[in-house]
C-alpha cells in the first residue's frame, strides 16, 4: 500500500516548492535575497534615514508653531530649506562620481546628524533656518539631500536589470516602512513625555530632534561598511590604476578620455545627444509632479489633520502609520505589475487614481471621511515609486545614471520648493482646500504626461539596454578565450 501511494504523493512537495518559489519572485524577495551585501545596507541605511525623517515630519511645523512662528514664515522657512538642498544635492551629485559616492553619502550623513543637533539645541528662527539650509532636514517628509540619487545609482550598477523593478520596489518598501515608524514613533514618545512625564511640549520636540542626530550618526556607520564595489566604475578603474601590473594596459587607453570640460560647461551633467531631449522631457514632468507635492507635503498634511480635527499626537502618529505602511505594502503589487504591464503603464494607472483622493483631502469636514479619503490616497500614491526608479535607470545611460538622477532630483526639488510658501499663504487665509486641489490636479497632469511621452521610448531604451549587455558579455568571454 505505500508502494502504490507513493508514485501519487512525491510530486505534491515539489509543486508546493514551485507555487511558493513563484510567490516569492513575484514579492521580489527572491532577487533581494541574491543581491549584493551593498544592496542590503543601502536598503537598511534608506529605512534609517526614513525614520528619521518621519520623526522631524510629524512635529516640524507644530515645532515652529510652538515657537511663535507665523504660518506664512513656516512656509518660507519650508522653501529655503528645500532651496538650500537644491544647492548642496547637485553639487554633490555633480560630483559623487569623482570624488567617492561613500565620501558623498557620509558626508550627507554628518550633516542631518548636525541639524538635529542645532533644533535641538536652538529656538531662533534664523538659526534653525540655517540649519536646516545647511543641514538635511526633510520639510515634506520625502527625501532631501543627495542620498537617494546616489543609492539608486548604485542599485542599478549593482543590479541585474532584470532584478532592478524587484529591487528599487524593496528599496521604496524599506523608505516608506521607516517613515511610518518614525511617524508612530514620534507621536507616542510625545504624548510620553507630555502626558506621563509633564514636559512642555518645545522640550518634548526637542528631544525628539536628539533622536534624529542619533539617527544620523548611526546612519554615517552604515555607510562606512559599505564596500568599494559602491563607486563608480570610473572610480574602480583609477583605484586599480595604483596597482603595478594594471597600471600599463589602463595608461595605454588614457588618450581615450574625453577632455575636460571648461567654462560653465563642468556645472552640467554629462550627457549624450541623444539623452537631452529625454531628460529635459524628464525634468519638466517631474517638476510638474513635485510642484503638486510640495503645495501638500505631509508635514501640512499631518499639521491640517492636528488642527483641523484636533487630534492627539499619539493617534495622528498611528494615523500616518498606517497610511505609509498601506502605501509600503502597494509597492510590492507595483513590482510585479511592472513585469508584466511596463514601468511607465504601472507608474500612470496606479498614481492617478490617488490624486483624485488627494484634490479631495480639503473637502469634507467630518473626520471620519477625511481619513477615508487619507487612505485611499495612500493604497495607490507610492505604487510609482519602485517602477519609476527603475524606468530611469532603463531611460538613462549607464554612464549618465548618477549625475542625471541627481540633476532630476534639483529639479524635483526646485519646483517642490515653491509650494510650501503658497500653502502658508493659503492656510493663513483659511483655504487649505485649495492647496490639495491644486496638488492632486498637477499631480494627475504629470501622470497623463507621462503616458504620452514614454510609453514607446521605454520599450526602445529596454531592447537597448539588453543589447548592450550582451556584447559585454560577448567581449568578456572573447577576453577568457584570448
Amino acid at each position: 500500500m505505500d508502494e502504490s501511494s507513493s508514485p501519487n504523493t512525491t510530486p505534491t512537495g515539489p509543486k508546493k516548492d514551485g507555487i511558493l518559489k513563484r510567490i516569492l519572485e513575484e514579492m521580489g524577495l527572491i532577487s533581494m535575497y541574491l543581491s549584493s551585501r551593498d544592496v542590503k545596507l543601502l536598503c537598511l541605511q534608506r529605512f534609517v534615514r526614513m525614520f528619521a525623517y518621519g520623526l522631524s515630519t510629524l512635529i516640524l511645523v507644530a515645532y515652529l508653531d510652538a515657537l511663535g512662528t507665523p504660518k506664512t514664515e513656516i512656509g518660507l522657512f519650508m522653501t529655503l530649506t528645500l532651496v538650500g538642498d537644491i544647492c548642496i544635492s547637485f553639487f554633490l551629485t555633480l560630483f559623487a562620481d569623482a570624488l567617492g559616492r561613500r565620501a558623498i553619502l557620509a558626508l550627507g550623513a554628518v550633516l542631518m546628524s548636525a541639524s538635529g543637533v542645532v533644533f535641538a539645541l536652538f529656538g531662533t528662527y534664523w538659526v534653525l533656518l540655517i540649519a536646516a539650509i545647511i543641514g538635511v532636514i526633510s520639510p515634506s517628509g520625502n527625501e532631501i539631500g543627495p542620498f537617494r540619487a546616489i543609492e539608486e545609482s548604485i542599485v542599478a550598477q549593482l543590479t541585474d536589470p532584470k532584478k532592478r523593478s524587484d529591487v528599487y520596489a524593496w528599496y521604496s518598501l524599506l523608505g516608506l516602512v521607516g517613515a511610518a515608524c518614525g511617524c508612530m514613533a514620534c507621536g507616542w514618545v510625545l504624548q510620553y513625555l507630555t502626558e506621563t512625564l509633564r514636559w512642555d511640549i518645545i522640550r518634548a520636540y526637542r528631544a525628539i530632534y536628539v533622536g534624529y542626530a542619533i539617527l544620523g550618526l548611526f546612519k554615517l556607520t552604515l555607510t562606512v561598511l559599505l564596500s568599494h564595489s559602491v563607486e563608480s566604475e570610473k572610480k574602480q578603474l583609477q583605484s586599480r590604476a595604483r596597482d603595478d601590473e594594471r597600471r600599463p594596459l589602463l595608461e595605454g587607453s588614457a588618450g581615450a578620455n574625453p577632455p575636460p570640460k571648461r567654462g560653465l560647461r563642468w556645472l552640467f551633467p554629462d550627457v549624450s545627444k541623444e539623452s537631452v531631449p529625454v531628460v529635459i522631457t524628464l525634468c519638466l514632468l517631474f517638476a510638474l509632479d513635485s510642484f503638486g507635492s510640495g503645495l501638500a507635503p505631509l508635514s501640512w498634511i499631518t499639521y491640517y489633520f492636528k488642527y483641523q480635527f484636533n487630534i492627539e499626537e499619539g493617534k495622528l502618529g498611528s494615523i500616518f502609520f498606517v497610511t505609509q505602511t498601506i502605501a509600503g505594502a502597494s509597492l510590492i503589487v507595483a513590482s510585479s505589475l511592472a513585469k508584466r504591464f511596463g514601468n511607465v503603464n504601472t507608474m500612470v494607472f496606479t498614481h492617478l487614481p490617488s490624486q483624485i483622493f488627494r484634490a479631495l483631502l480639503g473637502v469634507p469636514s467630518d473626520v471620519h471621511l477625511a481619513l477615508v479619503f487619507l487612505i485611499l490616497n495612500a493604497s495607490t500614491q507610492a505604487m510609482d515609486t519602485g517602477p519609476r526608479s527603475a524606468f530611469l535607470a532603463t531611460i538613462v545611460l549607464p554612464a549618465e545614471r548618477t549625475a542625471v538622477m541627481g540633476t532630476v532630483n534639483v529639479v524635483k526639488t526646485t519646483a517642490q520648493s515653491l509650494g510650501p510658501i503658497l500653502t502658508g499663504f493659503l492656510v493663513d487665509r483659511n483655504l487649505f482646500w485649495v492647496s490639495f486641489a491644486c496638488s492632486g490636479g498637477l499631480k494627475a497632469a504629470y501622470d497623463l504626461g507621462l503616458l504620452a511621452f514614454f510609453k514607446e521610448k521605454e520599450k526602445e531604451r529596454e531592447r537597448a539596454e539588453r543589447l548592450r549587455i550582451q556584447e559585454e558579455e560577448e567581449r568578456r568571454y572573447d577576453h577568457t578565450e584570448s
